[in-house]
């Protein structure tokens, strides 16, 4: 299985969207600094999962929420339920 998930910082005003299909193994490899767009906001926490079957369809969900006019809004939507005010810009 494949994982769609956005992380937050926990010191900073900042979220990650990512895939992968180990998440507990990408976590740990944020936290350590090892991922080079997410190093300089260490420590990081999951706000939200969704699992896919494929590697590629988690991507593709990825692609919506980061890209799209209308995922953006929805990913905002997904962060406010979580209980994380909005990023700045």
């Amino acid at each position: 299985m494949s994982h769609l998930y956005i992380l937050k910082s926990l010191k900073y005003s900042r979220n990650y969207t990512g895939v992968t299909e180990n998440i507990e193994e990408r976590l740990q490899k944020h936290n350590k600094g090892d991922v080079k767009s997410t190093k300089h906001w260490c420590p990081w926490f999951i706000v939200y999962t969704e699992e896919y079957p494929t590697l590629a369809e988690a991507k593709k969900r990825e692609w919506f929420l980061k890209c799209t006019p209308q995922g953006g809004k929805e990913k905002k939507e997904i962060l406010k339920k979580a209980g994380i005010p909005a990023q700045r810009a």
